[in-house]
């Protein structure tokens, strides 16, 4: 059972080999100020366009580190140098046939956007990219409980951004639902403003309250009286980024998936739209787009004690997926 045809190996093969060696040019001069952090970057080739992610951090003795991952798994990259706005690295890279090839990456940073230029024995190919957005910490879906007086109720209050990283929101509730504006999140507190989009019941409040982790309470006020709200934040568990361990008949391979507040996500540089999780079980579904070509991928499995396993399954064949999460330690050094 292949896991791709012979044909769509091969082309996988060959854009890997230069894209996945398009690194980073990328960000020390952006909003925070260094290079650490995820960049999502394009390169072509022969006239594709293919989309991964640069991530970079340091270790715990303050040494950067990077990786390129794409939708064919991760690969470390070597003699990371960034000083004054230019960055170069090496990178190894292993088609699924177990041939090896290098390539390096030069290139700079200006504007807070990265290019730059991939050279191998295949010839160049060009980079560009931008650092990858984060979704603010408030974002998630928030399961309340409201209480007024002797009166209890539940409500369901998911939080997310437009394509400006503005938030916006909505309030369900067995009743209906109400209209969120002006959504604003700073240093823990949360406040909207909620209009009853039922005609028969129309009421405007507004809302105040704190986050602390996974954590909700606040407030909701209006003319009918005020509400006290506690809440928790769904998939708690999950939330995070995950590195899989992927076993087929090709062999092993790596890759990583970052699940958002919002239960969105990414396999690899793939996106997710939903990632359901319920009593321990969690699904999702991809798609990929090679020119009039799409390619769909599922996951299905389980998460407990801790770790994530499963399989994933394609038209042509699964591969069985073990996960842990990653957890973030204190290193020494400064930060870049």
């Amino acid at each position: 059972m292949k896991y791709h045809t012979s044909l769509k190996i091969a082309l996988f093969s060959s854009v890997a080999a230069l894209v996945l060696l398009t690194g980073p040019v990328s960000a020390q001069q952006s909003r925070r100020g260094g290079l650490s952090g995820d960049w999502n970057v394009k390169t072509e080739f022969n006239g594709r366009q293919m989309d991964s992610i640069l991530s970079f951090s340091r270790d715990q003795e303050g040494n950067l580190t990077g990786q390129w991952i794409s939708f064919m798994g991760i690969n470390a990259l070597k003699d990371i140098k960034f000083e004054e706005g230019k960055l170069s690295f090496t990178r190894v890279s292993q088609n699924r046939d177990g041939q090896s090839s290098t390539s390096t990456f030069k290139g700079t940073i200006a504007d807070g956007k990265l290019s730059g230029t991939v050279s191998s024995d295949r010839g160049e190919s060009t980079l560009t990219g931008v650092r990858a957005p984060r979704l603010p910490r408030a974002a998630g879906i928030w399961d309340l409980k409201t209480k007024r007086n002797d009166q209890e109720s539940t409500a369901t209050l998911t939080l997310g951004a437009d394509k400006e990283g503005k938030l916006t929101g909505q309030w369900k509730t067995e009743r209906g639902e109400l209209a969120l504006s002006d959504v604003q999140y700073d240093q823990g507190k949360l406040s909207f403003k909620a209009k009853s989009t039922n005609p028969d019941r129309a009421y405007e409040a507004t809302f105040e309250g704190t986050i602390e982790r996974d954590a909700l309470t606040g407030a909701m006020k209006s003319e009918r009286g005020e509400s006290a709200v506690t809440g928790t934040r769904q998939g708690e568990a999950l939330i995070g980024t995950w590195n899989l361990e992927m076993i087929s008949e090709r062999g092993t391979r790596t890759q990583r998936l970052q699940v958002n507040p919002d239960l969105s996500g990414l396999y690899g540089s793939l996106p997710i739209k939903k990632i359901n999780l319920r009593d321990g079980a969690v699904d999702f579904l991809m798609v990929m787009q090679f020119g009039d070509q799409s390619f769909e991928m599922s996951f299905k499995g389980t998460l407990a004690d801790a770790k994530l396993t499963g399989e994933l399954t394609t038209s042509q064949g699964s591969q069985k997926v073990t996960g842990t999460k990653v957890v973030r330690t204190a290193r020494r050094g400064n930060g870049g």
